[in-house]
Formats: C-alpha cells, sequence, structure tokens
C-alpha cells in the first residue's frame, strides 16, 4: 500500500508539473477552448442567447447610457481564449469600452494563421474599411479583417477571406451569431458612413494580464 501511495504521489508531481510547462498550459488551453466552444454551439443550436450577450434590442439606449450616438468611431478587440469580441467608441477625444459579445465559434488553436488552410484564425492588428463588407455573405453578414496585413506578409504567411461573421461555424474566421453580428454591423456601417475611412480590429490569443503573460 505504502509503495502504491508513493507512486500515486509522484504521478501526481509530474502531472502537476507537466501543466506548468508550456506545453501543459498549450493543453489546458485547448480543453478549456473546446468546452466553451462546445457549450456555445449547444446554446446556439438550441436557439439560445449566448453568455454575455448585451441586450441587442437596446442598442440606442446603451449609446446614449455612454454618451454617444450612432456614427460614432469604433475600435475593436478580439480574445481568442476568452471566446470574446469587445467594441469600443471614441469619446472625448479617446477610445472607451462599450460592448464585450461573445464569439460563437473560432476555429483553430491559439497562436497566429500561417498559411492558407490551416484552419487557424489570424492573430494581429488589422484594418477594415468599406471595401471589407459583405452585407450578402454566406453567413449572413461579415467583413474581411484584411489578412494578411504587411508583417504577416513579411513573414511568408498565406490566406484569404478571414472574417468577422455570423453564425456558429469557422474555419478561420470569428463566428458572432446573426443577431450579434448584426449589432456589431450596425456600428461599424454607422462609424464608416460618417466619415471614419477604416477601423482598427486587433486579435490577441488572450487577454495580456499579468497573469496570463506569466503563465505563458
Amino acid at each position: 500500500m505504502r509503495f502504491v501511495a508513493v507512486i500515486i504521489v509522484i504521478a501526481l508531481g509530474a502531472g502537476a508539473y507537466y501543466l506548468s510547462t508550456p506545453e501543459g498550459r498549450a493543453l489546458l488551453d485547448r480543453v478549456a477552448i473546446n468546452a466553451k466552444r462546445a457549450e456555445h454551439r449547444a446554446l446556439f443550436r438550441a436557439g439560445e442567447t449566448l453568455p454575455g450577450t448585451p441586450d441587442l434590442t437596446q442598442l440606442e439606449r446603451r449609446l446614449a447610457a455612454r454618451g454617444v450616438s450612432l456614427g460614432v468611431p469604433i475600435f475593436i478587440r478580439i480574445f481568442k481564449l476568452e471566446s470574446e469580441l469587445e467594441l469600443w467608441v471614441r469619446k472625448d477625444g479617446r477610445f472607451v469600452h462599450f460592448a464585450t459579445y461573445p464569439i460563437c465559434f473560432w476555429s483553430g488553436r491559439l497562436g497566429p494563421k500561417l498559411q492558407e488552410g490551416d484552419r487557424q484564425a489570424p492573430e494581429g492588428f488589422y484594418t477594415v474599411d468599406a471595401d471589407a463588407l459583405n452585407p450578402n455573405s454566406v453567413e449572413h453578414r461579415s467583413f474581411n479583417l484584411g489578412f494578411p496585413n504587411a508583417y504577416d506578409r513579411a513573414q511568408g504567411r498565406t490566406g484569404s477571406f478571414l472574417m468577422v461573421h455570423g453564425g456558429c461555424s469557422s474555419t478561420g474566421c470569428y463566428a458572432m451569431t446573426h443577431p450579434v453580428v448584426d449589432e456589431i454591423w450596425r456600428m461599424v456601417t454607422a462609424a464608416l458612413e460618417a466619415g471614419q475611412p477604416r477601423f482598427a480590429a486587433h486579435a490577441f490569443p488572450f487577454r495580456m494580464t499579468e497573469r496570463n503573460m506569466r503563465l505563458r
């Protein structure tokens, strides 16, 4: 019995050590990502609203509460690990957080898109203009993030048509559900029509908190 107990302690210690390594952290990340994907897809298929979705019926009221209106310049941030897309609005000369939307599905793992067909959703700093918008997308509505950007091309990365769109499936895009992408679309088109020439969309592997940076 004592020998068995020693073996169990050694195994637990080895497991704990492995989970503290980069490979172990990557495994934990994949488990968390897949669990979130499964939860979101099950809710989507059941016709339920994803947790964390703002009240999409009250856009004007929420804008007024922030002291802004449709047409204000916008900025988007995407976080893969957390499966969240943030929309920021410009107020008093700076961008302030307006809404956080759950991403229904994104494909691949943490890390940048490297080549056409790898099914990776991109990470990086992109800009989106009116030419990137597709109101008749097969996934309801979409806008092209602009991958590959100059940095991606310098690294030899390839790929095309990497979008933010509706629905809950992806082969390299960020799928937001139809109602959510409709609200984002209203904000995007209003900003561009009001004179914002393009808006920034930054995609990160995870939130760059001190803890996340230390763990990875």
